[in-house]
């Protein structure tokens, strides 16, 4: 038995707890990051959608959207080109203070230049300065550009424009980049290109609303099947070590116990992480089962009245369950109220939901981008949002969305 015993005293001594955190933390940072990224990723799609909604002039929209690219990527300069039929391609929109080209100039897309090989590859890019062999090398060198990064906009696989993030600094291109720029700008894509169109607008919006949606599940599927399950396996062989361990030795099944316990607490979080992206009961239960645990977790109590039967269109669920999860969580900040009532109702191809409350009033779309961002949402499915808040009168938010049976 002391053999056994010396073992585990070795093993821990030679780092066993300090292993199982390593192996615990990698995935944990991993997901951190990838979350970080896609939160910063949606408010720049919400901040540009909002400006597309506003009927915001073209100009407007495409630097927004270099100033938001030069965010993501940390780029000191970014510029928006349109190719042209004539082999040339105009700056539309710039950003940053350095590598000024000047909006409306026009370079041509020949050689072995950022714009060529994007143009010829329709793909992201980076290159170094010494790299290009092109018409605009002397342009670069006399800019101070020194590596670059860009990618193509497509719009109906029509290749419409490109992107560029450019450094004046050596040792600033870090790795993935390339993947990065070129996720971003195809989800905001056809908001570029259809700036000036309000006609397309609806559609604009739809477009954005699902591949964020599609993104969100993603990283809920990851993290769930993923990390989730590895931190999972890792607390159960860790609770066996720990079980294997003789009591009388308190000098390693103290550290073991407390592994154990900061392990459980880190998948915990996880699961909280996880939920809050795309909850896994909406896509296996649907609007009741999902709206009832929102409900449950609501600091302000909520009486809840469902009157639907059947599940609707996942896109209608998804746009419901945010709608109802983002008033519940103004509620908690700002209303200040006692109750929440929630009513839903499904009926003749249309839902309508009414969230109530008892609070302070004085909300408004033009408060927050949360409700800007709920209205995209709704009315890129042809439906439509009504906010009521009188001040000191509570608030009520109510939305109507068609849909036909799946």
């Amino acid at each position: 038995m002391r053999g056994c015993a010396d073992s585990l005293i070795d093993a821990v001594e030679g780092g066993l707890p300090r292993r199982a955190f390593d192996v615990m933390a990698s995935p944990v940072r991993s997901s951190h990051d990838e979350l970080h990224q896609l939160v910063q990723e949606q408010a720049a799609l919400r901040r540009v959608a909002t400006l597309v909604a506003r009927s915001t002039a073209p100009a407007e929209v495409f630097e927004a959207v270099c100033g938001e690219v030069a965010s993501l990527v940390g780029a000191p300069s970014t510029k928006l080109f349109q190719y042209g039929a004539n082999g040339m391609a105009t700056v539309v929109a710039e950003w940053g203070d350095v590598a000024s080209l000047g909006v409306g100039r026009s370079i041509p897309v020949t050689g072995d230049n950022l714009l060529s090989m994007v143009w010829r590859g329709c793909r992201a890019v980076h290159m170094e300065a010494d790299e290009d062999h092109g018409p605009t090398r002397d342009l670069a060198r006399q800019l101070g550009v020194h590596s670059a990064v860009g990618a193509p906009i497509a719009v109906e696989g029509r290749l419409w424009g490109m992107i560029g993030a450019f450094w004046t600094e050596p040792g600033q291109l870090r790795s993935g980049l390339e993947v990065r720029l070129a996720q971003f700008t195809n989800l905001v894509a056809t908001a570029v290109a259809n700036a000036d169109s309000r006609t397309e607008l609806a559609a604009s919006r739809a477009r954005v609303v699902a591949a964020a949606d599609e993104t969100r599940r993603r990283i809920e599927r990851d993290l769930h099947d993923g990390t989730q399950q590895r931190l999972v396996s890792l607390a159960l062989a860790l609770r066996a070590v720990e079980a294997a361990v003789p009591s009388d030795l308190v000098e390693v099944k103290e550290p073991l116990a407390g592994a154990v316990e900061e392990l459980a607490g880190a998948i915990h979080e996880l699961r909280e992480i996880s939920r809050g992206i795309h909850p896994a009961i909406l896509s296996k239960g649907g609007l009741g089962p999902t709206l009832k645990a929102l409900a449950r977790r609501s600091p302000v109590p909520v009486a809840l009245r469902l009157s639907a039967g059947g599940r609707l269109p996942e896109r209608v669920e998804v746009a419901v369950y945010y709608v109802v999860s983002e008033a519940l969580t103004n509620v908690a900040k700002h209303a200040h109220a006692s109750r929440v009532e929630i009513d839903l109702e499904a009926a003749e191809s249309v839902i309508r939901v009414a969230v109530i409350d008892d609070g302070v009033g004085g909300a408004g779309a033009e408060r927050g981008s949360g409700l800007i961002g709920l209205r995209d949402r709704i009315e890129s499915l042809g439906g439509s949002i009504e906010i009521r808040s009188p001040a000191g009168g509570g608030t009520r938010l109510a939305i109507a969305i068609p849909y036909t049976q799946p």
